[in-house]
């Protein structure tokens, strides 16, 4: 299992980040409506939704990855007064993508008030931070739709590798991931979890 604080809420600079709760879905539902928000998604990110109901069954479904594996999306609040401003975080992948099986992706996505702010970078490395000195993880990975510059430019300036072009469903994408430099040369770890398991 992952270490005990995956469930602790946490702070960077400006952001907050929690589990996502059913009271979320409003702000889910704002985030995942919106046109400009699903414009880079392709088929990697989910359908834009229509109905508040569609945005509570995915915080059903992201709970539920809570307790299946110790880890899923989280909110991401503005900590000078609480708004919610969209999800980060990591979450464990059974695959198949792009051949890998069983790994954990970063992943974040900011309603548009809150872009061009640097919200997406600080939460981008908040959570490659938290993932490898409070998880233990020895590998994060991330893909990107190959037009959206901007999050392949988040995912280069955290120092996440890029990797091959690849495609997911219809997307051409990019893979980009980082190994733990502190526990990469730990051994008896299989590179995913605190304890080497999953």
């Amino acid at each position: 299992m992952l270490h005990p604080s995956a469930t602790q809420p946490f702070n960077s600079a400006r952001l907050h980040f929690r589990p996502l709760t059913a009271d979320d879905a409003p702000g889910m539902f704002a985030l995942d409506s919106d046109p400009a928000v699903h414009r880079y998604l392709g088929g990697v990110g989910g359908q834009m939704v229509t109905k508040l109901a569609q945005s509570a069954a995915t915080i059903a479904f992201i709970r539920a990855q809570y307790a299946a594996a110790g880890i899923g999306r989280w909110a991401v609040l503005l900590r000078e007064n609480g708004e919610f401003m969209g999800w980060a975080g990591l979450k464990l992948v059974a695959g198949p993508v792009n051949g890998q099986h069983d790994f954990y992706d970063l992943g974040y996505r900011f309603r548009p008030p809150f872009w061009g702010q640097g919200y997406g970078f600080e939460a981008a490395q908040a959570w490659l931070d938290y993932g490898f000195q409070t998880l233990k993880l020895l590998r994060i990975c991330a893909y990107a739709d190959a037009e959206n510059m901007g999050s392949r430019r988040i995912l280069t300036k955290i120092r996440l590798r890029e990797g091959n072009e690849f495609t997911e469903g219809s997307t051409r994408c990019f893979w980009y991931e980082a190994h733990n430099p502190i526990m990469a040369g730990i051994s008896g770890m299989d590179g995913l979890g605190y304890s080497g398991t999953r």
